[in-house]
């Protein structure tokens, strides 16, 4: 198990992780096709993106929770 303290990592690399394969998958297959080299270009893009998902959740996530925490109005 993880300590609850590693949580919010964990969510990070797996959230940064998901979207980033959905997302320079698909624009890498928009932009060029599937043709040959497809996978190289697609982990090229990956490789590039995935730290800044990964900084972007670990930073915006927290401030974004926070901001939707304020939102919800309580159920009566």
């Amino acid at each position: 198990m993880i300590a609850p303290r590693f949580a919010p990592l964990v969510f990070a690399v797996l959230m940064s992780i998901y979207m980033v394969t959905a997302m320079t998958f698909v624009i890498t297959w928009v932009n060029t096709g599937m043709s040959a080299g497809f996978s190289l270009r697609w982990f090229r893009a990956f490789y590039i993106a995935w730290p800044i998902a990964f900084m972007l959740i670990m930073i915006g996530a927290p401030r974004l929770q926070k901001i939707v925490a304020k939102r919800i109005k309580p159920i009566d």
